[in-house]
């Protein structure tokens, strides 16, 4: 049997999928909120749009939820009624999976992502809440498939504390985090009650793109093109300034996720990290760490992928146990309808066993999928 046959019939797990909110989703918030919750409209210009009024944004979900459309179409109106339900249903969802050949998803919020760069952390923790609460009966259709991970809105270390607790005790194998907290940074002493729960309860957190102020608000050069190639920065960001300032020294056993941050680009990451801190961390007067930055990435860090082909070039410098790919359903960085070609393409050259694992085992562990 070829190798593309054989591949055909392994089962994949996509670490990367998304919702796409309707206004649904935020049907129960909190009554305080409830005329500021997120609204469904439609533009004749834009088509579907969710609406948060007061921080002035209006979000194209046919821009967001493109799955069955092509490029080219990505900025043609479309009406509520003819967004991919696999989006909102989670029925339609598993019969999506099963036409992919995925065996389950990990499931990240789409509207969430803008949120997460709302002023008024108040509002942003009644939204989180009333999405997880929703994002809890989506993924109760079939716990093993639909794999959701709840936002944490992170208004302060001590709440953050009960909010894990709370959402691990629904059922949630994973957190997100918004990438800017309202305290400190991540990498203060502060939240380290909050890291040391995240190990107790196995639990995973992460962070996802466009959820950082230094991800999408940056000054760029040139094409308008460059705010969507650069938008990994944000994640880089916070990886550098966790691993440099001692976090997994205080707790090596830690999971944090890149998620949809791409992977050909660690390898030189590292070797970034690693040149400054022997070369430049005394007269910068950094903090003095237990190991090499590098080995910081390869033992507490997970980034997941999608087509990015660079990943079979350079996994010789990857930890590959710490890999996982992505479909990224239904947004238009997705790989739907092609995601059994593209599985095929990106673990080209790699070994039964390195494929496997990126496909399938490493997203398994990690979230306790299957088990």
């Amino acid at each position: 049997m070829s190798d593309s046959s054989t591949l055909a019939h392994r089962a994949a797990i996509s670490a990367d999928s998304h919702i796409s909110e309707t206004e649904d989703c935020f049907s129960d918030i909190d009554p305080a909120f409830a005329d500021r919750r997120p609204r469904a409209i439609y533009d004749a210009k834009r088509g579907a749009i969710l609406e948060i009024t007061d921080l002035g944004v209006k979000v194209p979900m046919g821009i967001i939820c493109t799955a069955g459309r092509t490029p080219e179409q990505m900025t043609d109106p479309v009406h509520w009624h003819e967004l991919h339900p696999a989006g909102h249903d989670p029925k339609a969802r598993l019969a999506i999976q099963d036409e992919e050949g995925i065996t389950a998803e990990v499931l990240y919020p789409s509207l969430g992502m803008v949120l997460c760069n709302h002023p008024d952390i108040d509002y942003k923790k009644a939204c989180f809440d009333a999405y997880n609460r929703w994002l809890g009966a989506f993924c109760d259709t079939a716990p093993q498939r639909l794999v959701g991970i709840p936002i944490i809105s992170m208004r302060s270390p001590g709440e953050a504390v009960q909010e894990l607790r709370t959402v691990h005790a629904l059922g949630f194998r994973g957190v997100m985090l918004p990438g800017d907290p309202v305290v400190e940074d991540y990498d203060h002493v502060c939240y380290d009650e909050f890291w040391r729960l995240c190990v107790e309860l196995n639990i995973p957190v992460s962070f996802h793109i466009l959820t950082t102020k230094d991800g999408i608000l940056e000054r760029v050069r040139g094409s308008r093109l460059v705010h969507q190639i650069v938008t990994v920065r944000g994640l880089q960001n916070i990886i550098m300034m966790m691993i440099l300032g001692g976090v997994f020294d205080r707790h090596p056993k830690l999971n944090v996720v890149c998620v949809e941050s791409d992977a050909g680009w660690v390898p030189h990451f590292k070797f970034r990290m690693d040149h400054a801190y022997e070369r430049h961390r005394f007269h910068l007067r950094a903090e003095t760490l237990q190991q090499l930055p590098s080995n910081y990435f390869d033992n507490n860090i997970f980034v997941t992928f999608q087509d990015d082909y660079s990943v079979k070039q350079v996994k010789d410098g990857l930890n590959l146990d710490r890999v996982m790919w992505a479909t990224d359903f239904p947004h238009s960085d997705g790989t739907y309808p092609h995601s059994r070609a593209v599985m095929q393409d990106v673990t080209q050259g790699m070994s039964a066993q390195e494929r496997d694992k990126v496909l399938f085992h490493n997203a398994a562990k990690l979230y306790g999928i299957g088990a």
